[in-house]
């Protein structure tokens, strides 16, 4: 299987690059620095340099053909400000739906996040975060030729994974290593029933493999 991931140098996805790879996947990172591929390389993942925010539909599905999967883990990322949560969390994740559309890319995966809304009020960064977030998934969701299905991870931590997490239409807030969303994200890209589905991810006590086959039966 080949998955082409977005934000390939960012912290779950270079843990879920690890995870693939380990496995016997192709996978392939779209990276915006020429730096960070060395990185890349050491998780077992091909690194493609394309910056997202400048990048064309026709650009960004050209990385994609190919491909069997595709997940977005891009994110604009703590300190910056509202304008490129507007165009990394929302426009590049529009982008790369449209261009996994173009490629002919069914499987789509989407790392959100909790509380996502695109009429979230507020003025702060992280409610402009949410609503970006929340209106990438509501676009994402609409589009018929894709097999998306939205995780939404609680609070992130650094810790090591236990394996063990709450996987629900509904959990509630609660912390989630980001060992544990990478081996969430890994069984959800292979789990085709599962499409068609948003998905609140916290700590809890099922095993990731039983988890996701549980959502998928429902």
């Amino acid at each position: 299987m080949r998955i082409v991931i977005a934000g390939g140098h960012g912290r779950i996805a270079l843990r879920l690059e690890r995870l693939l790879a380990g496995r016997g996947d192709e996978v392939a990172g779209i990276i915006r620095s020429g730096g960070q591929a060395a990185d890349l390389r050491d998780a077992g993942a091909e690194p493609l340099l394309l910056d997202l925010e400048s990048a064309s539909v026709e650009e960004v599905a050209e990385v994609l053909r190919g491909a069997d999967a595709a997940v977005f883990a891009a994110g604009a990322g703590p300190g910056s400000g509202a304008a490129r949560k507007e165009t990394v969390d929302r426009a590049a994740a529009v982008l790369f739906a449209d261009a996994a559309v173009r490629a002919g890319v069914r499987r789509h995966v989407v790392v959100s996040a909790m509380g996502a809304d695109p009429a979230h009020p507020g003025d702060e960064v992280f409610d402009a975060y949410l609503r970006a977030k929340g209106a990438a998934d509501a676009y994402v969701r609409s589009l018929d030729a894709l097999d998306w299905t939205v995780l939404r991870p609680g609070r992130l931590a650094d810790g090591p994974g236990t394996g063990l997490v709450r996987l629900e239409a509904r959990t509630g807030r609660g912390e989630i290593p980001r060992d544990d969303v990478a081996a969430v994200l890994a069984e959800l890209v292979d789990t085709s029933a599962t499409a068609g589905l948003t998905l609140e991810l916290i700590g809890g006590s099922t095993p990731v493999p039983v988890a996701v086959k549980s959502v998928a039966g429902n």
